[in-house]
């Protein structure tokens, strides 16, 4: 049930169905976030599938740069999607000296994870920000919907009580369901050529750095500095 088979829309999940003591019914809740990769590959087929599932908004990772069609791109009609809210949330400054010297060469792995919020804490920020202010039914994505999804998607799992090893399976997913595909993203994407043993090797390599964050959300938001409110906003929008 987690897997949202949204037309043209790969990596696409609800990050309701989860195991935590954070809710009543014991699980987070399905229909309030998802996570997925660039929104213009929905094909107007899968943005009807997207709204039978209860999109209101989406909240868009990218730098704005990368943001728009691309050849090859689905052609949708406006109004199919005007009444969805965008509001645009980058997690990284790609211009930024430091975090270019520092994350370029690992984008595509958690190892960077720590770093970007080290480097860019008020990024990150506004990003938790704009998704405890969207209404349920929010789509949060990047190019991939790996790595900067990854990233945020562990953030918000671990926040509302799900157990590291679950949050560490749905990245997997991701890597998964991405490898040997273009992510699109600005950068080179050496998981774009792989096949089934590179992304067995890589999962358990970076499956415990997922593991160690998961772990210990405490202090991946007090680093970003995300306060109570951010974060019980964050924890019921998936559990209340």
């Amino acid at each position: 049930m987690r897997d949202l088979h949204w037309d043209g829309y790969l990596n696409a999940r609800d990050l309701g169905g989860l195991r935590t003591p954070s809710s009543a019914t014991g699980s987070t809740i399905c229909g309030r976030v998802a996570r997925g990769p660039r929104r213009e590959l929905l094909t107007e087929a899968g943005w009807r599938d997207a709204q039978h599932w209860g999109l209101t908004s989406i909240v868009d990772l990218r730098c704005a740069y990368e943001i728009g069609a691309r050849e090859g791109d689905p052609e949708v009609r406006p109004e199919l999607i005007a009444t969805v809210s965008v509001v645009n949330a980058p997690t990284e400054d790609q211009d930024d000296p430091e975090f270019r010297n520092v994350c370029f060469p690992i984008l595509d792995s958690p190892e960077y994870w720590r770093h970007n919020w080290r480097i860019l804490p008020d990024l990150v920020l506004g990003t938790l920000t704009a998704i405890a202010s969207s209404r349920a039914g929010v789509l949060v994505h990047c190019s991939a919907g790996r790595d900067r999804t990854g990233m945020i998607s562990a953030l918000l799992l671990s926040n509302a009580g799900v157990g590291p090893a679950d949050v560490v399976t749905d990245y997997a997913e991701s890597v998964r369901a991405m490898a040997g595909m273009q992510s699109h993203a600005p950068t080179g994407d050496r998981q774009a050529g792989w096949g089934h043993d590179e992304v067995a090797d890589w999962i358990a390599r970076t499956a415990p750095i997922v593991e160690e964050i998961a772990s210990d959300p405490n202090a991946a938001f007090a680093a970003i500095g995300a306060g109570p409110d951010v974060r019980t906003r964050l924890r019921r929008l998936l559990t209340e």
